[in-house]
């Protein structure tokens, strides 16, 4: 498998914003877990950071890597194992940003995304191009109703909403990071 080792995506519980547009904190999901880490393991992604302030939110994440990790669930499906280990929960962006300059010795390319367009965008081509150049690339996906404000700010870009058929525009963000990963890593075969 062609592993992009320059790519990590961050999953942000807080900040972000509810329908209202105030900043709130979101809880951590099972389902994003297990349905994000299985995405980036397909798509060679280096890291999946899951990025809480909350310490019992933290905790909740991290018993559920540990049970597929080490304990009965890394016997029982080792495939959903080898997935989740990409899971690192951290207390914030900042930290992410940190931990990636120190490993790579260089300021990662942050993207954010978001279901509105915003006015610092970069397309799906230019992003695809600066990532196969070796790149190193931090992608950003907000839960609840997306990133707050500071997160988008902090990008140096913004990647396009994802559009489909019609008006509906709320996909949930393990399917958005599903389709902006094989967007962006994914290979066509035929």
């Amino acid at each position: 498998m062609l592993q992009y080792n320059y790519v990590d995506v961050a999953l942000v519980h807080h900040p972000v914003v509810n329908k209202r547009g105030e900043t709130i904190g979101s809880a951590i999901t099972n389902l994003d877990l297990h349905d994000i880490a299985r995405a980036c393991r397909t798509y060679g992604v280096n890291n999946y950071w899951v990025i809480t302030p909350f310490a019992e939110q933290q905790k909740f994440a991290e018993t559920i890597v540990s049970h597929w990790v080490q304990g009965y669930g890394s016997k029982a499906n080792p495939d959903r194992g080898s997935a989740l280990t990409l899971i690192k929960v951290c207390s914030d962006l900042e930290r992410v940003i940190d931990s990636m300059r120190e490993k790579w010795g260089e300021d990662p390319l942050i993207l954010t995304t978001c279901a509105k367009p915003q006015t610092n965008f970069m397309d799906y081509g230019e992003a695809k191009q600066r990532i196969k150049n070796g790149g190193k690339v931090l992608l950003v996906f907000g839960t609840a109703w997306g990133l707050a404000p500071e997160v988008l700010d902090r990008a140096d870009a913004v990647l396009p909403p994802i559009y489909g058929t019609g008006d509906y525009n709320h996909l949930s963000v393990r399917s958005a990071v599903a389709i902006i990963l094989d967007r962006l890593l994914g290979s066509f075969t035929g």
